[in-house]
């Protein structure tokens, strides 16, 4: 082993020991760009037939990943390029963005927790080997907070109860509305898209603070 990688490795693993530990009620942050969730259907219009998507990287929820593949967005006054497919397929095509990027495309995507597409925006999706007009299944997805079962009983919350979080700093603000959503599958960690992220200048991997279920509060 190198002498620079050895001195880079005593320093991770000090730097590991010395790194304060996240209080009870913390929850990291991730932060959740842009994407699409395709149809094995839509895959296929988009991709081509028997299309096997490429995986870049697991993501923090386990069974989910980010693919190698993107597509192009088309709206009524604008156009994204690149926005990341996620895997793996779902029932019915889904497409996230923030209230900015609607604005750019000039749609209105509602904000929903995800899976709830009736009377949602459309869009157009542009891929290597077609297109397709959605005519609902674009939202501003809802924040939520995914939490093991174990983490719900310690933060004495259940699945679908809506909580207030915090967030420190300078900009830090209040997040009220935020759905709990348990699973046995889940890791821990707070979702937010690139607006409210910027909104309380939090970065991937910041903790907030739960505070009280919403029912709760006055």
């Amino acid at each position: 082993m190198e002498h620079n990688q050895l001195i880079a490795m005593i320093t991770e693993a000090v730097m590991e020991q010395i790194r304060p530990l996240p209080k009870i009620n913390q929850i990291p942050v991730a932060i959740s760009n842009r994407h699409v969730h395709l149809s094995q259907e839509d895959a296929q219009t988009l991709f081509g037939p028997n299309y096997s998507f490429k995986i870049k990287k697991d993501l923090s929820q386990p069974g989910q990943y980010a693919c190698e593949e993107r597509v192009t967005l088309v709206g009524p006054k604008g156009v994204i390029e690149n926005v990341r497919i996620l895997g793996p397929v779902r029932p019915q095509t889904q497409v996230e963005l923030s209230v900015s990027d609607g604005i750019k495309l000039g749609i209105t995507p509602p904000v929903r927790d995800s899976g709830d597409l009736a009377n949602s925006a459309g869009i157009t999706l542009v891929g290597p080997s077609g297109s397709l007009t959605l005519p609902e299944g674009v939202i501003a997805a809802a924040r939520h907070i995914h939490m093991h079962s174990t983490d719900a009983a310690r933060f004495g919350v259940k699945d679908r109860d809506r909580v207030s979080v915090t967030a420190p700093g300078p900009r830090g603000l209040v997040f009220r509305e935020t759905l709990i959503r348990v699973s046995h599958n889940f890791t821990l960690e707070m979702h937010i898209d690139i607006d409210e992220a910027n909104a309380a200048a939090l970065r991937n991997q910041d903790y907030v603070e739960l505070l009280l279920v919403n029912h709760l509060l006055p």
